[in-house]
């Protein structure tokens, strides 16, 4: 999931650049942290996020490696946070993805609104609250959630600081891959489809966009889809493959199917906070079409030509855009990269650690 993969990412930079101590579900393989100390002392059982059992030795470890700030990961555990504030004296960062009870409210939670009153009290009660981008932050001021100037905007990122030099390679090992007329245009879509919005942008694909491109008799393309956990209704999308539909699965390497991709598809509608599969696409040089809700959180005025966007729910605009596309070639600007590589991100966060 791109909230998981962006604080792996998060804290492999933010550990490049400070001594780094994270505690985390046992789930969890420490050998994968990159740069940083991951202590697996929760449980896997949601019971994690109301125990108290943890409180002691959290506070041991702050005592041990002399800790003086404190970052948790969504409001969830901020109750924990707002604790070692009081009782340790380090200063509290809440790491938002997302407005959380927004999120839920679009998927139809009743509970939203309970949720609602606990994130309001954990922006206001933390030190600095990282947004992931400023619509985030401009709603939770106009709400009264938080102060503007307890407010930072951390945004999720890219790995790499300029367009990759190797994407003429990669699309020609995909299109030999997956027997793709060099000729062809190659659009694909990425997701984990157990999470239903990602289901119903590939069901607005599959039955409303797809069928329009079809009736398109001089466009030769293919759509690639990626992803684990798709339904099985969906029969491996075995139904479509006379229709320019390819599923891949889950691939080792998705970095390579942005790089061989001449456009990413992006119909969510729903779900709250950045879509990171927009900004690892247009990182690694492919034009991305999405509608307004997906494009959410994205900062447009670095991307250049790299995004398209059209309404939500507008199949047809959808269709036009490929058909009649002319530029998915222009290159990511330096701007992007400057905004967006994980390093120069982390970098804000150095006057407020040890101011």
């Amino acid at each position: 999931m791109g909230g998981q993969k962006g604080i792996a990412l998060f804290c492999k930079y933010l550990g490049m650049q400070n001594e780094l101590t994270t505690v985390s579900i046992k789930a969890n393989d420490i050998s994968l942290a990159e740069n940083y100390t991951m202590i697996p002392l929760f449980t896997n059982k949601r019971i994690r996020y109301a125990s108290p059992f943890y409180i002691s030795r959290i506070k041991k470890i702050i005592r041990q490696k002399n800790i003086r700030n404190v970052i948790t990961e969504h409001p969830y555990m901020a109750w924990l946070g707002w604790i070692l504030k009081k009782n340790m004296g380090v200063k509290w960062f809440v790491h938002s993805h997302n407005i959380e009870f927004e999120r839920f409210r679009t998927l139809g939670k009743k509970w939203h609104r309970l949720l609602k009153i606990y994130e309001s009290w954990a922006y206001k009660n933390a030190d600095v609250v990282l947004f992931k981008t400023e619509e985030d932050k401009q709603f939770a001021i106009d709400n009264n959630m938080v102060k503007k100037e307890n407010c930072l905007i951390i945004p999720f990122g890219v790995e790499i600081k300029e367009m990759p030099e190797d994407k003429l390679q990669q699309k020609e090992k995909i299109y030999l891959q997956h027997n793709i007329p060099a000729d062809a245009k190659l659009i694909f879509f990425n997701g984990a489809f157990n999470y239903k919005p990602n289901t119903d942008a590939l069901s607005f694909i599959l039955n409303k966009i797809n069928p329009l491109l079809l009736d398109e008799k001089n466009l030769n393309y293919k759509i690639i889809i990626s992803g684990r956990d798709l339904p099985a209704p969906f029969n491996n999308l075995q139904g479509f493959a006379d229709r320019n539909i390819i599923y891949a699965g889950f691939v080792d390497d998705v970095y390579a199917y942005f790089k061989a991709a001449d456009i990413f598809l992006n119909p969510v509608v729903s779900g709250g906070g950045v879509k990171t599969k927009i900004v690892e696409a247009m990182g690694y040089g492919t034009t991305v079409i999405s509608c307004v809700s997906g494009a959410a959180g994205i900062e447009t005025s670095v991307c250049g030509e790299k995004i398209k966007i059209v309404a939500d729910n507008d199949a047809g605009a959808f269709a036009n855009e490929i058909i009649f596309m002319k530029n998915e070639t222009a290159k990511t600007p330096h701007s992007y990269y400057e905004y967006y590589y994980w390093e120069n991100i982390v970098s804000k966060l150095k006057p407020l650690l040890f101011g």
